[in-house]
């Protein structure tokens, strides 16, 4: 990791209570920021991790940082090397040629949700509060939880609840779903949890409900098939040895990250060239899953299923 320090006349503007990083220190260790790099940081909200990045880097570094949520946009660093880039990572590529950024040395992803949007009652993330089904990460988006709640068929529904939350009691859930929108729309957070409620164990109440919610956010935002884009088009763009880090929260991420890394491709098939030699593009900086200490846990419990992955593009791939 690059040690030097760099002095500079420039503020930055301080962050809002938004989000705390995890895994920050591991993040800009795999990084191995060089500080007349390129970096994108495909995940800003708080700002954490990218504020962290720009002390490393020199006077010819720089630091684009995407976010779709404009509320991230207060969290702006008041540095000539930032560039705050309003845009889904889906479309990394685009973003950065608009830019004119044509290679980076380095891509950083925490797929984490903010405390923000946790916090932020009328956004529809969390069971805490009784607020409208919502769970855009993108204001301007369409399609919300509601929708999907009262226009999926039985069968969609059960399928998203037992693929994005991994629930065993998908299908009696979705069915007690369609049943209760039958007779009036669900769309408030607490009226869709006391439809589920039946089907979820006391002992299990808060785990299970999360997953409900983990679920029909994952489909709200197509987070699955968002993240496949930005892996492909961050190879693409990452330099030689330019390393790219990903922070996952739930096994169907994790698993993607883990064998992407892996065969360098979304399918996670391993391809190799005429003399049998496996062809990547990417080789694994930690071959072992880094993931918080206890330390960082006590501290910000919300990191405990934060798993970090880091790899580099080989020079001659």
């Amino acid at each position: 990791m690059a040690t030097e320090r760099y002095e500079f006349s420039t503020t930055m503007a301080e962050p809002v209570a938004y989000h705390i990083p995890a895994l920050l220190h591991e993040c800009m260790e795999g990084l191995n920021i060089n500080p007349e790099g390129t970096y994108i940081d495909v995940t800003f909200g708080g700002g954490g991790h990218s504020r962290e990045i720009i002390k490393h880097l020199g006077k010819g570094g720089r630091l684009l940082s995407m976010d779709q949520d404009m509320d991230a946009y207060a969290n702006r660093i008041d540095d000539g090397r930032f560039t705050f880039v309003h845009g889904n990572f889906a479309f990394l590529k685009n973003f950065m040629r608009y830019y004119g950024v044509s290679g980076a040395d380095g891509i950083l992803a925490d797929l984490g949700v903010s405390f923000h949007h946790f916090d932020e009652s009328e956004r529809g993330f969390s069971f805490r509060h009784d607020a409208r089904l919502d769970m855009r990460m993108n204001q301007d988006a369409r399609r919300d939880a509601s929708w999907v709640v009262n226009d999926y068929s039985e069968e969609q529904m059960a399928d998203l609840l037992y693929l994005y939350g991994e629930l065993k009691q998908s299908r009696r859930m979705a069915a007690a779903i369609v049943k209760a929108r039958s007779q009036s729309p669900i769309t408030t957070t607490h009226q869709l949890m006391a439809v589920v409620k039946p089907f979820i164990k006391p002992a299990q109440e808060k785990k299970e409900m999360a997953q409900v919610f983990q679920a029909l956010r994952i489909e709200v935002n197509n987070e699955i098939e968002v993240l496949k884009r930005m892996l492909r088009q961050a190879l693409e763009l990452l330099n030689p040895n330019g390393r790219l880090a990903i922070i996952t929260y739930h096994s169907l991420e994790d698993r993607l990250v883990k064998n992407f890394i892996r065969t360098g491709n979304i399918e996670g098939k391993i391809e190799k060239d005429f003399f049998g030699r496996i062809n990547n593009p990417l080789k694994a900086v930690n071959n072992k899953v880094i993931v918080p200490s206890e330390a960082e846990v006590a501290g910000n419990p919300r990191s405990r299923s934060a798993k970090l992955r880091i790899a580099y593009k080989i020079a001659d791939s």
